[in-house]
């Protein structure tokens, strides 16, 4: 099966998904996200225990009927497969495989008695590595009983047989060895329809993949091996920033760790986890809320990448998070009297990372709006004076406009190290890159392979060039009042023309006479104007 063939298989079975949805009352409903969600995790990881299973069990491999060879394992042989298995997968009882629920379409009672309890006995079995946890410690099932999303107690049984008959028309089985850039775009394609442009209350917006590989590749740029390498995301949305850094880094090298106060997108972070070959991280993942009650405070990271909300209201628990002293060290933004949305929540983010980063070979790349690198006084100076006191500050890149489609903010993105070089900062302007296209009612700039590595080949050889990326000191960096913005140190040229004393002589007769033209007609319409205010009478 070529990419392309299971690429639009697999777009297809999305689409059938979310008509059997439609048919049954819940197009467009609050619930059909967790539907069309969990029921692709259903399909995805029933397929990758088959295919785990028939590596580790030969009567599996060689058997013409699956679903009959697991079922006859003795108890013996099925215990010593899981075993072998690991963690590369869930687990799955016989009776809990798609080919065995097929079976059993036209049994009565199908909701009540094998759909649903087979989603919650897959879930309790498979807690302690597939939960996504709460900063209280509660635990989030990877599935919930959908058959109760249908209010209409008579059409259940339907609904589920439906989504089952949808399940069995093709196999995930032979495109497990993809790596990410594969399925970015089925994981596109499968949550583009549930992230609203205003990206919600908790402003869930998805990072896009081209920043997220320039992100990783100017991160994860040196020769030497990384094992045991601990990445963090305290804002990680679906978790495209991480996935990236993942691949960079080398997915067996590193344990992801993440927290975002959406329950919708720590859900989607597991599907991605799981997609990627990433599951063994899945413990780590916390649904909660960073900025008031992070879970890993005691944390030090080696990377960290984060795509923070940019504004947001926290006016509830300012004044809790104001007594943290030592991580929000610059300041928390007031509460304003208007507009309590446009709280820079940002900041605290920023602050935040640099409290979790590792003191001796930390790393971070963090998206930020692209005002706070020149602001000139408040909390993003001190922020900025900051990096430059603790020598962390690496670089900066200035993003095109609309690099975001979702919003129309520009952005920059800070890139710190704790070996950076105080010599040697990088300031990029990239803002002239990109090619602007339409996507959907927005316009959106995309950048082409050529120019992701014109960036990244900038920040990592530490290359000067004119009007693009220049290379200062932290004295210079203080010289311009801490700014960060690469236009502010580019150098201003003057061109100069070689001209005889009577060319010079010409045109500045040329000039005269302009300016006397000008003048004469400034006079007369003088003249005029004087003349219509003296006309003007009083009716």
């Amino acid at each position: 099966m070529t990419d392309i063939l299971f690429i639009n298989k697999t777009k297809e079975l999305i689409d059938n998904l979310k008509s059997v949805c439609a048919n049954y009352g819940l197009g467009n409903d609050g619930n059909e996200f967790k539907i069309i969600t969990q029921v692709f995790l259903y399909k995805y990881i029933n397929d990758k225990f088959r295919h785990e299973a028939k590596k580790h069990e030969k009567k599996l491999k060689q058997a013409d009927n699956f679903q009959e060879a697991l079922e006859s394992l003795t108890d013996e042989e099925y215990g010593f497969m899981v075993r072998r298995i690991g963690n590369s997968s869930p687990r799955l009882q016989p009776e809990q495989t798609i080919d065995y629920l097929f079976g059993k379409l036209n049994v009565d009672n199908f909701a009540a008695v094998y759909f649903d309890p087979t989603l919650r006995a897959i879930s309790e079995e498979n807690s302690v590595l597939f939960s996504i946890k709460s900063t209280s410690g509660a635990k989030d099932l990877m599935f919930d009983q959908l058959s109760q999303f249908i209010s209409d107690p008579s059409q259940r049984d339907a609904f589920c047989r439906a989504l089952v008959s949808k399940l069995v028309e093709f196999s995930f089985e032979d495109m497990f060895k993809q790596k990410y850039d594969f399925f970015a775009t089925i994981f596109e394609y499968l949550i583009k329809d549930y992230n609203s442009d205003s990206g919600g209350k908790y402003a869930e917006y998805y990072t896009p993949h081209a920043v997220a590989r320039i992100m990783a590749a100017i991160l994860v740029n040196t020769e030497e091996e990384l094992h045991n390498v601990k990445c963090y995301d305290p804002s990680a949305g679906s978790g495209t920033l991480l996935m990236n850094l993942a691949h960079a880094i080398g997915e067996q090298n590193c344990s992801i760790f993440s927290e975002d106060i959406s329950q919708k997108s720590s859900n989607m972070l597991r599907l991605n986890l799981i997609l990627n070959n990433l599951s063994q991280s899945i413990p780590n993942v916390i649904k909660g809320n960073t900025i008031l009650e992070s879970k890993y405070l005691n944390e030090k990271f080696q990377y960290i990448v984060s795509n923070p909300p940019f504004k947001l209201d926290f006016s509830e628990y300012r004044d809790t998070v104001e007594k943290d002293k030592e991580r929000f060290f610059a300041g928390v933004p007031k509460v304003p009297n208007k507009d309590k949305d446009k709280m820079s929540i940002y900041l605290l983010f920023i602050q935040h990372i640099m409290y979790c980063l590792d003191e001796k070979k930390g790393k971070a790349a963090i998206v930020v709006p692209t005002g706070f690198i020149t602001a000139q006084s408040g909390i993003e100076k001190k922020i900025r004076e900051a990096m430059i006191k603790r020598h962390i500050l690496r670089g900066v890149v200035g993003m095109p406009s609309n690099i975001f489609a979702s919003t129309g903010t520009n952005v920059s993105v800070l890139f710190l190290d704790a070996k950076a070089d105080s010599k040697q900062v990088v300031f990029v302007d990239a803002s002239k890159l990109g090619t602007t296209v339409k996507d959907g009612k927005n316009q959106r700039t995309l950048l082409s392979p050529t120019e992701e590595g014109r960036i990244i080949s900038a920040m990592n050889n530490k290359q000067a060039e004119e009007d693009f990326s220049v290379v200062v000191s932290y004295d210079q960096i203080k010289e311009k009042n801490y700014s960060f913005s690469a236009g502010q140190y580019f150098e201003v040229k003057i061109e100069y023309v070689d001209i005889t004393a009577e060319e010079f002589a010409a045109k500045m007769e040329v000039f005269k006479s302009n300016l006397n033209s000008l003048f004469a007609e400034s006079r007369a319409l003088e003249k005029e104007i004087q003349k219509q205010l003296g006309g003007l009478k009083y009716e």
